[in-house]
């Protein structure tokens, strides 16, 4: 699959998965440039779609990558959140890829705020839409219910299925078909995955990525 993405230049946003340097922001990054991609990657701890949008801070670090640069990522410190409109206008990118679900599924309370969740995450899909890149949007993984994240699996599952029907006109991966049980990937905290995990998850969108191009449905 090496040079299927050649002609692609793939702006990639994301949360915490992608503000780690050995998260999201190397792996999936490196598969899509492997893949002959030019590849610009962003990433927001704690970031919900919204903070794409709108000018705020995130309080626990961001990470940013172009091409074959080093990663350049803060940790634990507040900084103030890209906007799309920006990175739109500096990178020109023809596909935008989307890993957002975590800071918006409400771990730990009673019920998924659909309504919040799908007003950020439909503005957010047409905007990018309206500047007429394709656009990519990658579900959340399982974590760990027992950990300060109250990751539980129904709630992951749930969350995921209603971003596939919120997240139009971008094209939903489901990352939950990547493996065949919760606890493939294990956690280092019960949210952010080992390194073999976030090795396993970029590989796999990257190659959905691929799957989605072949297809014809990055338009």
């Amino acid at each position: 699959m090496n040079g299927a993405l050649v002609g692609l230049t793939i702006l990639v946003l994301g949360d915490s998965h992608m503000a780690g340097p050995s998260y999201l922001i190397s792996s999936l990054h490196e598969a899509l440039e492997a893949r002959g991609a030019q590849v610009d990657s962003y990433g927001m701890c704690g970031a919900s779609p919204n903070a794409w949008l709108y000018k705020t801070t995130v309080s626990c670090g961001t990470g940013e990558r172009h091409g074959d640069q080093a990663t350049q990522a803060t940790n634990g410190k507040q900084e103030y959140t890209w906007q799309i409109a920006e990175l739109l206008n500096k990178h020109h990118p023809n596909l935008v890829i989307v890993e957002a679900a975590d800071a918006i599924g409400g771990y730990g309370s009673p019920e998924l705020s659909k309504g919040w969740i799908f007003d950020q995450v439909h503005a957010l899909a047409t905007r990018i839409h309206a500047s007429g890149a394709a656009c990519v949007w990658v579900g959340p993984v399982y974590g760990d219910v027992n950990s300060p994240y109250h990751k539980a699996d129904d709630r992951v599952r749930e969350l995921s299925n209603f971003l596939a029907q919120s997240v139009a006109p971008c094209v939903y991966v489901d990352s939950l078909k990547f493996v065949t049980n919760p606890r493939e990937w294990p956690t280092t905290d019960g949210q952010h995955l080992t390194s073999a995990g976030y090795r396993a998850w970029g590989a796999d969108i990257a190659n959905a990525v691929v799957s989605l191009k072949v297809q014809g449905q990055l338009k």
